[in-house]
């Protein structure tokens, strides 16, 4: 280790108030029934001064698969710890059945080499200007838990020089920053300081409000939305129509759909007002899962989009729109502002609308990217031109 390096760590650590290390250490690691109104076109006013408050929000763990108890999905784009992207990927992090903390299974960590601290991390979603604590039960040596990216102030982590070979509980708090709404939590270990676990994450705090669920947006604009699901196929026909209209397009791509061609998506979705959107990892039925296992495939879609394409979604399409309560909480707890179905379906040659008459403003039409996704478009735009509506940006329309 170098001497520079050895006394950046040394200051670091004093700045913490973490005590004097070993000199060997060389860094710190550093249901459509439930459907809702609530969404506004661009000019829509705000509430009057005079609204009724509202209740305050229950107090609730935000973390994705605290408690490590979801395995991974066959499709996951990392192969890693649902809920969790770990630097070292499944050579360093694995779900462990060894003597949890509770449950069935904890998070093991081995780094790889001198140069790994084994992080594990996880975008929690957050209000601006309001103070969590987070917490979680570790074992080994030199573990660390800390909250950074969006708090309102270099925020000192937890930890522990030794857990003594059983579980130990870390604890801090946090506060985000005005405008932040979103933190990276992290834990990990330390340089050459060998395997540790975790398990029972918590990061506690205010619940946000649920997503809006809708089918439609509420505007007078002479206007529809044109939505694109999936992404197994991607055709070149598809993309000539796209690209030569400069239609806005919403894709909501599954992850590793997605992986196979960004290049593609990025092409398709090059117009003002397109923007790619949240589909989940695996494409179940999420009405079949626990509120725990609806948040891992809505925050793990979310969180690999944001990877490959920069830009975080937040608007989540249900697979099948099948959806029920846990899911608009479940995607409010990933930062999605809104479930969305559709209210018209010119997929593999259709021409559904759920509604009597033509298209109106403000539908919502939903295609799959298939080889018969350029003939869909057609379809879709004559239709459109019937009613004397235009394809416009879904995102500029949703609050």
């Amino acid at each position: 280790m170098s001497t520079r390096l050895s006394t950046c760590l040394s200051t670091g650590l004093s700045a913490l108030g973490v005590g004097r290390l070993p000199a060997r250490l060389p860094a710190l690691a550093a249901s459509a029934g439930l459907l809702v109104a609530g969404l506004a076109g661009p000019a829509v006013a705000a509430p009057s001064a005079g609204a009724a408050p509202t209740a305050a929000a229950a107090t609730v763990n935000l973390a994705t698969n605290p408690g490590f108890e979801i395995p991974a999905s066959s499709l996951a784009d990392w192969g890693s710890v649902p809920g969790w992207r770990c630097s070292g990927g499944p050579a360093e992090a694995a779900l462990t059945t060894a003597a949890p903390h509770s449950g069935t299974s904890a998070l093991a960590v081995t780094p790889a080499g001198d140069e790994s601290t084994g992080e594990c991390v996880q975008t929690v979603s957050v209000q601006p200007g309001t103070t969590y604590t987070a917490s979680a039960w570790v074992r080994g040596k030199f573990v660390f838990l800390g909250a950074t990216g969006g708090t309102d102030r270099p925020t000192a982590p937890a930890w522990t020089e030794s857990t003594n070979g059983g579980w130990q509980k870390l604890t801090t708090r946090f506060t985000a920053a005005p405008g932040a709404t979103t933190v990276k939590l992290s834990v990990h270990g330390w340089y050459q300081q060998g395997p540790f676990a975790v398990d029972d994450v918590r990061v506690d705090g205010p619940a946000p409000a649920p997503a809006t669920a809708a089918a439609s947006v509420p505007t007078s604009d002479k206007v529809v939305f044109f939505t694109v699901d999936d992404g197994w196929q991607t055709t070149p026909e598809a993309e000539q129509v796209i690209t030569s209209n400069k239609l806005p397009i919403t894709a909501f791509p599954l992850p590793m759909a997605a992986a196979n061609n960004p290049d593609y998506f990025r092409r398709v979705t090059a117009a003002p007002g397109s923007s790619i959107q949240d589909h989940s990892v695996s494409h179940t039925d999420l009405t079949t899962l626990s509120p725990a296992e609806q948040q891992v495939e809505i925050c793990d879609a979310r969180d690999s989009l944001t990877r490959l394409f920069g830009t975080a979604p937040t608007v989540f399409r249900p697979p099948y729109f099948a959806w029920n309560a846990d899911t608009l909480q479940a995607a409010a707890n990933c930062g999605m502002r809104t479930v969305l179905t559709a209210d018209a379906d010119f997929s593999w040659g259709a021409s559904n609308i759920w509604h009597e008459g033509t298209l109106s403003p403000g539908d919502v039409v939903l295609m799959h990217w298939t080889d018969t996704l350029a003939d869909d478009l057609r379809r879709a735009l004559a239709a459109a031109e019937v009613a004397g509506l235009k394809p416009a940006g879904l995102a500029s329309y949703l609050r």
